[in-house]
């Protein structure tokens, strides 16, 4: 397998996840709020970027870049608050 094969393959891997995702969010399974949410579509974006490196596309990069950023502000948003769950249960 040559490492543009491999870059394929990690892209579709990536892609795969945001639908899978997505689907799981509009089926009622998997909710906004959720950590796994957001660490799912952070895991995506960044094996989508990482098969950009091998195929570059300035447009793919900066969405992947910014569907990352918004990802990361998810899993910061649940962090604030669990700690405020936790803070308020003591």
């Amino acid at each position: 397998m040559s490492s543009s094969d491999l870059a394929d393959l990690v892209g579709l891997v990536g892609v795969s996840l945001v639908v899978v995702s997505y689907f799981l969010l509009q089926a009622g399974r998997v909710r906004v709020e959720q950590l796994r949410y957001s660490l799912t579509n952070a895991l995506a974006s960044i094996l989508v970027l990482v098969s950009l490196a091998a195929h570059w596309n300035l447009s793919s990069a900066v969405i992947e870049g910014f569907w990352l950023l918004i990802s990361l502000y998810g899993c910061a948003r649940w962090m604030r608050a669990r700690r405020r769950r936790v803070a308020s249960a003591s």
